[in-house]
């Protein structure tokens, strides 16, 4: 087995120009990928646009019914910073889509691994609403495909985006089966997703805030995962790892602070990788989030992707943040007693 990749190009379709979500970043990451030869190199797994009735598990049908109202107007904007474009719907149904085409192969013995090179984004979609350039729920819906039509009872869930995975959190708050750990500068947008927020009722205990102050990046990155993530991931022992992979923790990144490097990010998936490795037989998913310096992108899922590969030898031609990293320590050992790790 071996690595798979998800692509449709009707995600270049879903396009504002100007706005910073744009298909400039997929068309980065597709080209550094070619550049490599990977694409020709692992199998492309097909996609289908996901269904009305599996984003029922997630999403409220009032909801689903305005989206499809915008998409028959033309387009719009769901809130004030999500818009919509004609071919839009098909392109979010498509990026729902390949987080459940590649969790089946994983599962099914296909791939080992695999990631989606898809957009529009999903760890900001609420149930009700769509949220900081996000329609649906990527990561959650793949969830719930892989626990209702594959079986899994227990899923984590990684997300390393820079902005606080609120959506994804708000689905799973209460519900045990799902864990979820969200690494985020803090403060910023969305606000949400403070060190004390760990679940609440059956799911208290099975979400994992890592509010990073800013400056934060790569050996902060790296400890976190290793000295919060790797005993709360055990403890939960997943069957299937999902990776919500934000590339806007790179320090050229025009909506964040942080300090990670390319190489952070490759050494932040290898990290991931192991950790499948260790609790559920390699089983992993990863889905492209946020990231906005296109280079960073493309450069950034071209390591994710070598990371997932086993290779060791990754690019990084941004090289290093021009100010120090911001000690992480302290945060790190409040979330230790937070969570008895």
């Amino acid at each position: 087995m071996t690595t798979g990749y998800a692509y449709d190009p009707i995600e270049q379709i879903h396009n504002q120009p100007g706005h910073v979500e744009n298909n400039r970043r997929t068309a980065e990451a597709l080209a550094r990928l070619r550049e490599k030869g990977l694409l020709d190199l692992l199998p492309q797994i097909p996609i289908q646009p996901i269904q009305r009735e599996q984003l029922l598990r997630v999403h409220l049908p009032d909801y689903l019914d305005r989206v499809q109202e915008m998409d028959a107007r033309g387009g719009g904007m769901l809130d004030y910073e999500t818009y919509m474009v004609p071919g839009s719907l098909q392109a979010a149904l498509m990026s729902a889509g390949a987080g459940i085409a590649l969790t089946r192969a994983v599962l099914q013995g296909q791939i080992r691994n695999g990631m989606s090179v898809m957009r529009p984004p999903g760890h900001h979609a609420l149930p009700a609403e769509a949220m900081g350039y996000c329609i649906f729920a990527n990561a959650a819906l793949a969830a719930r495909a892989a626990q209702i039509e594959m079986g899994l009872e227990r899923i984590l869930i990684i997300d390393w985006d820079v902005h606080h995975g609120n959506g994804t959190e708000a689905i799973f708050y209460d519900d045990p089966s799902v864990a979820f750990v969200s690494f985020h500068q803090y403060p910023l947008y969305p606000g949400t997703g403070a060190a004390t927020d760990i679940g609440a009722g059956p799911g208290l205990g099975t979400t994992l805030n890592i509010p990073m102050p800013p400056g934060v990046g790569d050996i902060g990155y790296w400890r976190a995962f290793d000295e919060l993530v790797v005993p709360f991931a055990h403890r939960f022992q997943p069957e299937l790892i999902i990776v919500s992979s934000g590339y806007d923790v790179h320090w050229r990144d025009p909506l964040s602070q942080m300090n990670m490097t390319l190489m952070g990010y490759a050494q932040l998936a290898r990290r991931a990788v192991a950790l499948a490795e260790a609790l559920c037989d390699g089983r992993l998913v990863v889905l492209l989030e946020g990231g906005y310096d296109i280079p960073a992108v493309g450069y950034g899922v071209l390591n994710t992707v070598l990371a997932l590969l086993g290779e060791t030898e990754f690019q990084d031609p941004l090289g290093p943040p021009p100010n120090p990293e911001t000690d992480a320590t302290d945060r790190i050992q409040e979330l230790r007693a937070i969570h008895n790790l």
